[in-house]
């Protein structure tokens, strides 16, 4: 039996220089795009967090990942409530981005992801149904220089 997930991830914005931003699409909610997430496992650091999704969700394993210092604490939706310890309702998610020198070829995770898809940062955020991921996103132009 897996342990109860820890109320504690990553959001990872990937985009290029250009600001085109990587979507991916969850599997469990067709039609919702979202940038790579995924709960702390274990003792990990954060940024190991960030990698692990990264390369589970994408199959990417290089770039310059960077802390946006940016943390959100939301309500976890009642759905995925039971994969928590009992009593545990709220996430506080750590934003981080990651810039590529170029758009590499995407492996997604089909249990998790069902397509992906590269927008201009300004499409991407309004494609996006989490509002802290909208929100990181239309930050890129500014972190991302």
């Amino acid at each position: 039996m897996r342990p109860p997930k820890q109320p504690v991830s990553v959001l990872v914005v990937i985009h290029t220089a250009d600001l085109d931003v990587l979507l991916l699409e969850r599997a469990s909610h067709p039609g919702y795009w979202q940038s790579v997430t995924g709960s702390r496992e274990g003792e990990e650091t954060l940024v190991a967090t960030a990698w692990r999704e990264l390369a589970e969700e994408t199959g990417i394993r290089t770039g310059e990942l960077s802390d946006w210092s940016i943390r959100n604490t939301y309500d976890i939706f009642p759905e995925w409530r039971h994969r928590y310890a009992s009593g545990v309702t709220r996430n506080v998610e750590h934003v981080f981005g990651l810039r590529l020198p170029n758009k590499p070829e995407i492996r997604i995770a089909p249990a998790e992801h069902l397509n992906w898809c590269w927008l201009p940062w300004q499409e991407a955020a309004e494609r996006c149904f989490s509002w802290s991921n909208r929100d990181a996103i239309r930050l890129l132009p500014i972190l991302s220089t």
